[in-house]
């Protein structure tokens, strides 16, 4: 394992343990159940998780589960899924459910001291009194109500006998203080709503605000990793645990969340995406999203390192995709056996090979790793070819098969276009090609070169496929600026149904993930690929970030 780089939390984390202010270093990560984990996630995963292992601590997995409106077990699901595919454990698996008696003990202490009250205005009220960045908040008319009136009252809300949103329970600080969530936040609201982890138990939830610090506490959690928008919380965070008697009292650093072009990363935004149909579900491969990147074949490898490259700072930032794309092309590069694939297929007659024979060919499986081993390509008389790789009219610069030129197939021999077979429409119907026989790749006393090399399929033996060509979902590098629907790319997924490979591929797994020679990276998709009886592979990446940004 390399050895991990620096960043100011890991040195926090360092200094914090020599220091002897811990013994051992207890993280979490800490998601709302409430949509599918995306690339800014991973992240934060990876961060967690990362300094749990490196300085031999503990990571919890825990499930902020506090609004059961939005919250959902595919969710669930989908998370624990999505951790252990990016190939970590958690140490403990903890839902904020799991103390919610707990935090409604605390809330009672709150009250008991003071510090704590019913607010029965409206929520217009409520909002209308906080004040601004500018101008101070105003009390609320009950915010002085007796502590046992707030005691029976908050009772009354547990049980069910308030309707929803006829009150809340705020935390009584300051209505004037600069810091807006220092002006009596809601700590408890009404929800008549079941949990999927409680059922019909409760009625009221607690505010994120107020369950994360207890979480946290009673998990003993040493540092608590969030983003910078929680920067301002960290107060609020702060007070909740110093009027509480806790059993630990977490530090909350924050870090620059994760911004990538060319993408939209606000689940509300994601899940709009997926309601309205523009793409075909969280796992869609042209998602962002942390399965539907897997869907995509990005291996977790690439994610991991992705995450270690753009690493950790205070400053907030926009990454380019490109970089994400370069760290699973240099894994996929490392890793991904070569296939011959042809996606739009013209048929090459080769005259003056023999009718009926076959001859099998040796390929390596990999350039540059031997240890992956050969398979055998079949060769015969009729042979597929890229459309692309002839043309009547070539431009230019064009090395490829021309009539009367000449070019190599891939790892055979060098054929000449004698004629090409038209149909009524002019349509190509076959080009016919002569073989030099002495030209064979490898062979000795075969010197002869020419300038081009194109790849093929003998036609009898090549096993038909799906291939769907994946490109980037937006057409401009910031969506988020104004309406993202105008943004979407109308080519972002352009399935190909006339697409050939070669028969090693006829037994592939699902998932299992390939370079396609001179075409680019590809998986077979995890969910429609059927080995021998239906073949689909998705296109991770190109070869080369060639991607051609729109005018």
């Amino acid at each position: 394992m390399s050895t991990p780089v620096s960043n100011f939390i890991r040195d926090i984390v360092s200094d914090d343990l020599e220091q002897g202010r811990h013994s051992g270093i207890i993280t979490r990560f800490p998601p709302e159940p409430n949509g599918y984990l995306h690339i800014g996630h991973a992240k934060s995963i990876c961060l967690n998780f990362g300094l749990a292992r490196d300085f031999a601590g503990r990571c919890n997995l825990r499930f902020d589960d506090t609004n059961p409106v939005k919250e959902d077990m595919e969710f669930v699901e989908s998370i624990q899924a999505d951790v252990r595919w990016l190939g970590f454990e958690w140490t403990e698996l903890k839902h904020a459910s799991d103390y919610f008696q707990q935090m409604h003990d605390y809330a009672v202490i709150l009250i008991r001291d003071g510090k704590a009250y019913v607010d029965e205005q409206s929520a217009e009220e409520m909002r209308a009194n906080r004040g601004t960045l500018t101008e101070p908040g105003r009390n609320s008319p009950w915010r002085d109500r007796p502590i046992e009136e707030n005691l029976a009252r908050f009772e009354q809300m547990r049980r069910g006998e308030l309707d929803e949103g006829a009150a809340v329970l705020r935390a009584k600080i300051d209505m004037t203080h600069g810091n807006i969530n220092l002006r009596d936040p809601a700590i408890y609201r009404i929800r008549k709503v079941p949990h999927q982890m409680t059922g019909d138990a409760w009625c009221i939830y607690p505010m994120y605000d107020y369950a994360h610090c207890i979480s946290d506490a009673l998990e003993q959690i040493t540092h608590s990793l969030c983003t910078l928008e929680f920067e301002d919380h960290r107060p609020l965070y702060d007070w909740f645990l110093d009027q509480l008697p806790v059993p630990s009292h977490p530090r909350q650093i924050e870090f620059a969340r994760l911004n990538l072009d060319y993408t939209v990363m606000s689940k509300r935004k994601l899940a709009a995406l997926v309601a309205e149909g523009l793409v075909e579900g969280w796992d869609d491969p042209r998602m962002p999203t942390i399965s539907g990147l897997r869907r995509r074949g990005c291996p977790p490898e690439a994610i991991r390192d992705f995450a270690e490259r753009i690493g950790i700072t205070k400053k907030a930032s926009l990454v380019e995709v490109g970089v994400l794309e370069n760290c699973i092309r240099e894994e996929l590069d490392k890793n991904a056996p070569r296939r011959l694939a042809v996606l739009d297929p013209v048929k090459v007659v080769l005259t003056n090979f023999p009718e009926g024979e076959v001859e099998w060919l040796t390929f390596p499986n990999h350039p540059q790793r031997p240890e992956l081993g050969t398979r055998e390509v079949p060769l015969s008389r009729e042979i597929w070819i890229e459309a692309e790789d002839f043309m009547e009219v070539p431009p230019k610069g064009y090395h490829r098969l021309v009539p009367g030129g000449e070019v190599r197939l891939r790892g055979a021999f060098i054929i000449r276009c004698e004629s090409v077979e038209k149909g009524a429409d002019g349509h190509i119907l076959a080009l016919h090609c002569s073989v030099d026989h002495d030209s064979r790749s490898g062979a000795p006393g075969s010197t002869r070169k020419v300038k081009g090399t194109i790849h093929w399929l003998s036609a009898a033996q090549a096993v038909p496929a799906e291939v769907r060509i994946y490109d980037r979902l937006f057409r401009i590098a910031s969506p988020d600026d104004g309406d993202y629907h105008v943004h979407l790319n109308p080519d972002s997924k352009r399935v190909v149904t006339t697409a050939f490979v070669e028969p090693a591929l006829a037994q592939a797994e699902p998932e299992s993930r390939w370079q396609f020679e001179r075409t680019g990276y590809f998986v077979a998709d995890r969910l429609d690929h059927r080995p021998g009886e239906r073949l689909v592979f998705n296109r991770t990446v190109t070869l080369r970030d060639s991607w051609a940004k729109p005018r």
